[in-house]
C-alpha cells in the first residue's frame, strides 16, 4: 500500500506539473471554453459538419481540461490546507488537517499523472477523422482475399464504435477481395485507436484455391493517415494539376464514355491521387482532393516525426508500410503483433474486436511517449 508523505515532507514532485505543461493546459482550457462558445453559436449551430468536428474536438479536450480544473483546485485546497497547519496548534485540528492534506497531495499526485498520460495523446484525440487504405502485397489471388479481409475486419470495428465510414477508392481483384481500397473513417478516438495499423499486416493460411491444403503465407500493406482539415495543411491549388478523364477498368455504360474520374497531381512533390469511384465528377473530384490533403498532411508529419526521432527509435504506429507490424496464423488461431508481449484470439480479430489489442498498443505508446518526455 502507498503511503502519504509525512507533516514535514513538502509536496511531492510528482504532483507538482512543469510550467511548460501548465502553460499548455492553459491553452487547451482556453480552446475548450472557445469551442463550447461556438458550439453555442446560432450560425454554427446550422453547419452539420462543422458541429461534428467542433464535438470530436471538445470530446477530446474535455478530457484533459476536466482532470485539470480537478488538479488546480486540489493544488490550490492544498496550499490552504498547509497555511492552516503551519498557523493552528491545537492537536485535534492538527491531525483533522493533516489527514485532510494527505489526501488533498494524493489527489494532486493521482490527477498530475493522469494529465501528462493525456496530454501526450491529446493531439491523437483530437483527430477526428482518418483516411484508411489497405493494398494486397505478395501472394497473389491470395493476397487479394486478405485485403479484403482486413478491410471487413476494419469495416466490422468502426461500426462497433459508432464511426461514419465512406469508400473513396475500391479496386476488386479477380478472384474476390481487393488489390487496394482507400476508406474514410470519422468519429470520436478514430485516429487514436486505428493509427496503430499502419504496416505489413501477414497470413498464414490454406487459401481456398489449394487443393491439396498447404498453408501459404500472403501478405497486405496497411496505410493509415490523419486526415487533416484545410487549414492544418498548406496546399495551393495552383500547385495542382487537374485532369478530368474517362474512367477504366471494367463496369458499366459510364466506363469509357463520360469523362468524370479526376487525376491530380501535386507537382511540388510529386504526389498524385487518381479517383473515379463514383459517376459523378464532382463527387469524385471531392474525394480526390481530400485524398491528396491526406497523403501530403501525412507526408508532411512523417518528416516531422522523422526529425524528431533521429535520436531515438520511432514511436510504435508510425513505421513504413514495408514493417510487418502483425501475424494473423489460422493454425494456431491466433493474431500475433510484434509490438506486444502477448497473443490475442484470431477469431475475435477478424470479427472486428480489435479494442484489447489496441488498449496494449496505446498503453505501450503513452509509456514510450511519457519516458521521452
Amino acid at each position: 500500500m502507498r503511503k502519504f508523505p509525512t507533516e514535514d515532507t513538502l509536496r511531492l514532485d510528482m504532483a507538482d506539473l512543469p510550467a511548460n505543461l501548465i502553460a499548455k493546459l492553459d491553452e487547451l482550457t482556453c480552446q475548450f471554453d472557445d469551442i463550447e462558445a461556438s458550439l453555442l453559436n446560432p450560425d454554427i449551430a446550422t453547419d452539420h459538419k462543422q458541429i461534428r468536428e467542433l464535438s470530436i474536438r471538445r470530446a477530446a479536450l474535455e478530457r484533459i481540461v476536466e482532470p485539470y480544473r480537478r488538479w488546480s483546485s486540489s493544488t490550490v485546497a492544498e496550499g490552504e490546507a498547509e497555511t492552516l497547519l503551519a498557523d493552528e496548534t491545537d492537536p485535534e485540528l492538527r491531525s483533522l488537517i493533516k489527514e485532510e492534506l494527505e489526501t488533498l497531495r494524493h489527489q494532486c499526485q493521482t490527477l498530475a499523472s493522469e494529465l501528462q498520460a493525456r496530454l501526450v495523446r491529446a493531439g491523437d484525440d483530437a483527430v477526428g477523422s482518418l483516411i484508411l487504405e489497405v493494398r494486397a502485397g505478395v501472394g497473389g489471388d491470395e493476397a487479394a482475399l486478405w485485403a479484403g479481409d482486413l478491410l471487413e475486419m476494419y469495416r466490422r470495428y468502426a461500426t462497433s464504435k459508432g464511426w461514419r465510414i465512406e469508400d473513396l477508392d475500391l479496386s476488386p481483384g479477380e478472384q474476390g477481395g481487393f488489390r487496394g481500397a482507400t476508406i474514410s473513417i470519422e468519429g470520436q478516438g478514430a485516429w487514436s485507436c486505428l493509427g496503430y495499423e499502419g504496416g505489413t499486416h501477414q497470413v498464414k493460411r490454406v487459401p481456398a484455391t489449394e487443393s491439396q491444403g498447404r498453408v501459404h503465407t500472403s501478405t497486405a500493406t496497411v496505410a493509415v493517415l490523419p486526415e487533416p482539415k484545410e487549414v492544418e495543411i498548406q496546399l495551393d491549388p495552383g500547385d495542382v494539376k487537374e485532369m478530368i478523364t474517362t474512367a477504366t477498368g471494367p463496369g458499366g455504360q459510364n466506363v469509357n464514355k463520360v469523362s468524370t474520374a479526376v487525376h491530380l497531381i501535386h507537382e511540388p512533390t510529386g504526389v498524385e491521387v487518381r479517383m473515379q469511384d463514383t459517376k459523378s465528377q464532382a463527387q469524385n473530384r471531392e474525394k480526390a482532393w481530400k485524398l491528396l490533403r491526406a497523403r501530403l498532411y501525412e507526408r508532411q508529419r512523417a518528416e516531422q516525426e522523422a526529425a524528431r526521432a533521429e535520436s531515438r527509435s520511432a514511436m510504435i504506429g508510425s513505421g513504413s508500410r514495408a514493417e510487418k507490424i502483425r501475424t494473423y496464423r489460422w493454425k494456431d488461431a491466433i493474431a500475433v503483433d510484434t509490438r506486444l508481449t502477448r497473443n490475442f484470439p484470431l477469431q475475435a480479430v477478424m470479427q472486428g474486436d480489435l479494442q484489447p489489442l489496441i488498449d496494449q498498443l496505446i498503453e505501450l505508446d503513452t509509456a514510450q511517449r511519457l519516458a521521452a518526455l
